[in-house]
């Protein structure tokens, strides 16, 4: 790679004349070869048993390729696939609803929370048929994005209106920031405990011999 790069650096700068006297018709050739030689034949044998949505972006990328550049292929194949996962992954998020000793609901909620799968996180509560006091708790979740921010605001504020008491734990500490900036009736309750360093206790004791004792 290196080297091809080297001497297309090379054509360009001083080999331009030279290039310009041979056939465009050669030219193609050598392009059909290229062509040939890094198309990945392969993945048309496993077209048919890989899920639809790869199958998609492989020919759409092609055909973009076709109908424009690689460049802009590549580009477009990113994106569709971004889109893709992110479809996917916002299929994934549930919650494991429990009771605690106290009566108290809790809604133990499993992966992402962002733009994609807003939706599915607000479907999972019941306000009107939870009892007074709710918690979700995020220790197997994330938040990702404003979208996600808004949806908690927007799930908070249906539990005030049915008049019921709603709590968040395990939030992420920049999660947290935002939300008390964004809105201050969202109650969080406290976190894991802070735990400070451990200290060696030889050299801890080389310094202060007199608690040594203690």
């Amino acid at each position: 790679g290196i080297s091809a790069s080297l001497f297309l650096l090379l054509f360009i700068l001083v080999g331009a004349p030279l290039i310009e006297r041979i056939p465009l018709a050669a030219l193609t050739g050598v392009m059909f070869m290229v062509v040939i030689g890094t198309f990945a034949w392969a993945s048309l044998r496993i077209l048919r048993k890989i899920p639809a949505h790869d199958a998609f972006v492989i020919v759409l990328v092609t055909a973009v390729t076709v109908y424009s550049d690689l460049a802009v292929a590549v580009i477009v194949g990113v994106i569709v696939s971004a889109l893709v996962f992110a479809w996917k992954s916002a299929s994934h998020i549930y919650a494991e609803i429990g009771t605690d000793s106290e009566g108290k609901k809790i809604y133990m909620i499993h992966g992402g929370l962002f733009f994609a799968s807003v939706t599915p996180f607000r479907d999972l509560f019941t306000p009107k048929d939870d009892p007074e006091y709710v918690i979700v708790d995020f220790k197997f979740s994330r938040v990702w994005d404003h979208s996600a921010i808004e949806a908690i605001e927007a799930l908070a504020h249906r539990y005030e209106k049915e008049g019921k008491t709603l709590k968040f734990r395990h939030l992420s500490q920049d999660c947290q920031h935002i939300l008390d900036k964004a809105d201050k009736r969202i109650e969080i309750l406290p976190d894991d405990p802070k735990y400070g360093v451990v200290v060696d206790y030889t050299e801890h004791y080389k310094k202060t011999p007199s608690s040594a004792s203690s």
